[in-house]
């Protein structure tokens, strides 16, 4: 069974800057993308940065050049470093993680259960 477990969300004023952690957990046999998604109230889930291959970023437009996203040399951690926060950066932030259960499966998405991120203005 796969888990993925976030941390790091709280309530920042604006131009201030947090850190999500993102781990995957369990049995993994291989692990080829890990990213963050967002869902603000009334609105679809975005994705907000993604890696692939532990070096290969891709960023939504509107959080390039104010986030980061990183991971570790063992490839099941990932990080979301957040500076200039915007109130409209405020949402809940999923861990997402493509993911080989065993050598029997194929990859899967697989979702951590969120964490809250509030930038007041």
């Amino acid at each position: 069974q796969v888990q993925l477990v976030e941390s790091g969300g709280g309530f920042v004023q604006a131009g201030g800057s947090l850190k999500l952690s993102c781990t995957a957990s369990g049995t993994i046999f291989m692990i080829n993308t890990m990213g963050w998604y967002r869902q603000a109230p009334g609105k679809q889930r975005e994705l907000v940065a993604n890696l692939l291959n532990g070096y290969e970023t891709k960023y939504a437009d509107s959080v390039k050049g104010r986030f980061t996203i990183s991971g570790d040399d063992a490839g099941n951690s990932v990080y979301l470093q957040m500076n200039s926060l915007k109130p409209e950066d405020t949402a809940v932030y999923y861990c997402v993680g493509g993911i080989r259960a065993s050598d029997r499966e194929w990859y899967r998405d697989y979702w951590g259960q969120g964490t809250q991120v509030t930038v007041s203005s």
